[in-house]
């Protein structure tokens, strides 16, 4: 598996794997109605290096690395992910994660932090503790799961 820059040219790519997961509505607090220029305006948004992974010319997935925020908190990163649906269950996640480590500590961040990991996704969890991430928050009924209703959403965070 490599990891690239994206580029505009994998526009199409990055969207037939973001498409599912936003119209899903059960990982991502995005709207499931988000138009196909909304989501990668907000995928390649200007703060974001956007990266893709792939094999043999397959893509498998992509994520994004930016800094959580800005000013006096802008030593500390913040990722998204999505894997292709055909890659899902082969550690394409867990490669993307550790590729992303090692991109923010390059790049001088001290810290990475999810923001809103809805408790449900208990697989994407369990590969950011397995990672070294520690849940630092619960925010009780902060998001509407389509098919599960109110669910809490966690805040993680792992020092590099």
């Amino acid at each position: 598996m490599t990891i690239r820059p994206a580029t505009p040219a994998d526009e199409d790519t990055i969207w037939a794997m973001l498409e599912p997961v936003i119209r899903g509505g059960d990982t991502y607090a995005l709207p499931r109605d988000m138009t196909r220029a909304a989501a990668l305006a907000y995928w390649f948004a200007p703060t974001n290096a956007v990266l893709l992974a792939e094999a043999d010319g397959q893509p498998l997935g992509t994520y994004y690395l930016r800094p959580n925020a800005m000013g006096g908190g802008d030593h500390v990163c913040n990722c998204g992910y999505i894997t292709a649906q055909a890659a899902q269950g082969k550690g394409v996640a867990r490669t993307m994660l550790a590729d992303s480590l090692d991109r923010a500590r390059e790049a001088g961040f001290r810290a990475m932090q999810y923001n809103f990991v809805i408790a449900t996704n208990t697989r994407a969890i369990d590969t950011w503790e397995r990672a070294g991430f520690d849940v630092v928050g619960r925010l009780p009924d902060a998001y509407r799961h389509p098919a599960q209703g109110y669910v809490d959403a966690l805040v993680m965070f792992r020092a590099l």
